[in-house]
């Protein structure tokens, strides 16, 4: 795991008053290498690090519909 520090987060613009929310720290893409994502309910909780290429295919598979209900 990467030192977080420096870490930008932002919600998503998709997080609803239902508790769904999560936030992404894309700024550590350029600095670590990573994308970090968290809980917006637990800011202290763990953080998935994922890879820029595979943060990228995960939005373009969302967007995609891949994962619609």
């Amino acid at each position: 795991m990467h030192d977080l520090v420096g870490a930008v987060w932002r919600t998503s613009s998709r997080s609803n008053d239902q508790g769904l929310c999560v936030e992404v720290a894309d700024n550590l893409a350029r600095v670590h290498g990573v994308v970090g994502v968290r809980d917006s309910k637990d800011q202290g909780g763990p953080v998935l690090e994922i890879s820029p290429p595979g943060w990228t295919a995960f939005v373009d598979a969302i967007r995609a519909g891949h994962f619609a209900n």
